[in-house]
């Protein structure tokens, strides 16, 4: 993928960066409490191999003389951008931005190893997840190598001895550089805290409405109910397995019945998602999956044109306890019960204590101790030494603020319910902050200038910087060419 990017930005962007003096790091007790974890046991055994995190973290602080940086084929290669750092697999670096000798700016990854031969001996050279890297950068660069991607050598280009950078950088892996902060977080800096959250909220009023209105649109054609399940299944299977979800939940009425009862649902759900294990051992837990298959070999066959493949889920970096066996596990005691839209409704209708509301929903969604999944998060795991909840508050919340609240917003507006209206606005905009996420973590560096998590109080502030992402960042670059964000902020400022 390429970009074009006019010569004057260009100019200024590749400037050479004026290196500072070099910091001498003062001992002092809390040095020593903290360990000095900065200089890596690695680096005392074998200086001339540092560690690939700190190699990582070199390229995303960009401590390298950065006009001085040539590839191994000779050619100089100018970094516009070092890339996001990724944590769910695949190439280090998302989103960087090089340019290579004569050539245009180019968007792609970054993929960091400590020796060359990482790129064939890691596998990146056969799987399609590293198709997009644009250069592979390495500690000592060896020879270039035909069909590789242009490679780039750390040793000779650092800009302080790798002792040093592994103590200033101690910690840091997860903070953006100066140069790696969006456009708009000078302009926003400039906005009070009453601002800011001010701003974020009206972002957040617009996520409400929107996701309001997708769930309005789909109850047009399926009904509200069928609307509501299929936005708990979406939740349910996060960004990696939305779609295989969705599948499922498309098929409420044909899985549903209750008189199915709790484990007839289980193995429906399970059996039609590909998920159930094929093979039958001697295992603790194998008792339950033999009662699954009991009851889904009798209906396999009436299922066998809407079964999924299992190849459709994405497992792959999923923590155990968010499974999507898991997850369908729990959506199968929703639909044993058969009341879960009136307790929805219910629900909405209650008073509740700002910092209770993620405790009553739990209490609402969460299922019965269920005799396997309670003490299991996969069907090829370790029983768990105590029962365990089905639903914890960081999901609870999300099924709040992206399924459940827009839900009902929607339902008292179409029955005109003001009062309803405004006490489900009053439950949003109160909901306590949810658990951080990479997508939140970013954008508070790139937009906020500020790491820390406290900033933002609540979940509404949360969804309306995820919204500002959405409508702003993704549609622009790493450079943010062509982004109207900081104008917009500065106006919003003079209001």
């Amino acid at each position: 993928m390429t970009c074009s990017i006019p010569p004057v930005t260009l100019d200024i962007l590749c400037r050479e960066q004026k290196l500072g003096c070099v910091l001498h790091v003062t001992p002092t007790p809390y040095l020593h409490w903290r360990g000095r974890p900065g200089l890596d046991p690695a680096l005392h055994d074998d200086p001339e191999h540092p560690p690939e995190a700190l190699l990582q973290t070199i390229w995303q602080h960009q401590r390298l003389r950065r006009g001085q940086l040539h590839a191994l084929d000779g050619r100089p290669v100018r970094v516009l951008h070092p890339g996001f750092r990724s944590v769910e697999g695949g190439p280090d670096f998302r989103g960087a931005m090089i340019s290579l000798g004569d050539g245009p700016p180019v968007i792609g990854d970054i993929e960091v190893d400590l020796r060359p031969g990482g790129w064939h001996s890691h596998g990146h050279d056969v799987n399609p997840a590293f198709s997009g890297v644009i250069l592979h950068v390495v500690w000592d660069g060896g020879e270039p190598v035909a069909n590789e991607p242009p490679r780039l050598a750390l040793r000779a280009a650092l800009d302080a001895p790798v002792g040093e950078l592994g103590l200033l950088l101690a910690g840091q892996g997860e903070l953006l550089s100066d140069a790696a902060k969006g456009r708009c977080c000078e302009p926003f800096k400039t906005l009070s805290p009453a601002q800011q959250t001010q701003l974020l909220e009206q972002a957040a009023r617009l996520r409400l409405e929107s996701k309001a209105a997708l769930f309005q649109a789909r109850a047009r054609t399926a009904g509200r109910e069928q609307a509501l399940w299929e936005g708990l299944f979406r939740a349910l299977g996060y960004k990696h397995n939305t779609w295989p979800m969705q599948s499922l939940a498309e098929l409420h009425r044909r899985w549903s019945s209750p008189d199915a009862g709790l484990l007839g649902l289980q193995a429906r759900l399970l059996g039609i998602s590909g998920l159930l294990p094929q093979e039958l051992s001697r295992k603790e837990g194998d008792q339950y999956l033999r009662h699954l298959w009991d009851s889904w070999w009798r209906e396999r066959e009436g299922f066998s044109d809407c079964t999924l493949p299992r190849t459709v889920w994405r497992l792959h970096g999923v923590r155990p306890v968010n499974h999507p066996a898991r997850r369908l596990a729990l959506a199968a005691h929703w639909a044993a019960r058969g009341d879960l839209l009136r307790r929805i409704e219910s629900w909405c209708t209650k008073t509740i204590s700002t910092p209770a509301l993620p405790g009553s929903l739990i209490e609402l969604l969460d299922a019965a101790p269920d005799p396997y999944w309670a003490r299991h998060h996969t069907f090829a795991s370790k029983a768990l030494p105590s029962d365990q909840p089905l639903l914890g508050e960081a999901r609870a919340s999300d099924l709040a603020m992206n399924v459940i609240l827009p839900w009902l917003w929607v339902q008292a507006a179409d029955h005109g319910n003001t009062d309803l209206k405004v006490r489900l606005e009053t439950r949003y905009f109160q909901w306590p902050a949810g658990q951080d996420n990479s997508v939140l973590k970013l954008a508070r560096q790139r937009l906020l200038g500020a790491p820390g998590a406290k900033i933002l109080k609540t979940a509404a502030t949360q969804q309306g910087l995820v919204q500002i992402v959405r409508d702003f960042c993704e549609r622009s670059d790493s450079i943010c060419t062509g982004c109207n964000m900081p104008n917009l902020v500065r106006e919003f400022r003079e209001q």
